[in-house]
């Protein structure tokens, strides 16, 4: 369901306070992930009195309320410290952007030329979060732990600095720069990760038929049924040849 007006306004005006901020010291040489956290960080709570809020030995990025919320775009590994913690103490809800429609610009490191956009034909989708959920596996039967997977629509800058003729194989992403916010994805409890079994998939189904039936590769459909399996929301029902077959328990 797309998200409301109303929504839409609150992004675009987190996305307006990113843009005029005062740049920090980090230049094209420290690629690191910039403006879209602080886009999802402003646009989930724009009261600066309660995003950096240090708790222990760690920083939450929003700690209000009785809750923490963690923005985290990538690398999902470097969480299970801050979550051993903050789960002890709080719910916590993870945020994670994924990029639904994408314009890619290159940045030339030697001249600071940027290249005219151009839109990638690929589309993001929910299901893209498998490959980071996996690695806090453990965590997701939490019942303190919610996950909100964002869909947002960006631009991608990345510098001209990999290998091959044009440089662009193996480059380093600069920033992503989100410019409209496109559906939610709320899941506050272990049933609630059924919403990720495709309505047409079948009532048995092995890993290939998730993946057709998600649109995803099958190295991701392998995860997130190892995910719903460890969560209890499927079981195995038997074999197909050397495959597996599953079943929804929910």
């Amino acid at each position: 369901m797309p998200v409301s007006e109303y929504d839409q306004k609150l992004f675009l005006a987190a996305c307006e306070k990113a843009a005029t901020k005062e740049p920090g010291t980090n230049g094209i040489g420290t690629l690191k992930e910039k403006t879209l956290h602080a886009v999802l960080k402003n646009f989930y709570e724009p009261d600066t009195a309660f995003q950096e809020v240090k708790i222990d030995r760690f920083v939450a990025d929003i700690q209000r309320s009785g809750e923490i919320i963690e923005i985290q775009t990538r690398n999902f590994n470097s969480m299970r410290k801050k979550l051993d913690k903050f789960l002890e103490l709080y719910p916590v809800t993870i945020v994670y952007p994924i990029v639904y429609t994408k314009w890619l610009y290159w940045i030339d490191e030697k001249t600071g030329e940027v290249s005219a956009g151009r839109k990638s034909p690929k589309r993001g989708s929910f299901y893209d979060a498998f490959y980071e959920l996996y690695k806090i596996k453990t965590y997701l039967a939490n019942p303190n732990l919610h996950i909100c997977l964002t869909l947002v629509n960006a631009e991608e800058y990345r510098v001209l600095n990999g290998y091959g003729k044009d440089r662009k194989k193996g480059a380093s992403r600069y920033d992503r720069i989100p410019v409209s916010l496109v559906d939610e994805l709320y899941i506050g409890s272990r049933e609630e990760y059924s919403v990720l079994l495709p309505g047409s998939l079948p009532d048995i189904f092995s890993v290939k038929d998730y993946a057709k039936h998600a649109h995803i590769q099958i190295r991701y459909a392998q995860l997130a049924i190892n995910i719903f399996k460890y969560i209890g929301i499927i079981e195995q029902s038997g074999k197909n040849g050397r495959s597996f077959l599953y079943s929804r328990k929910i």
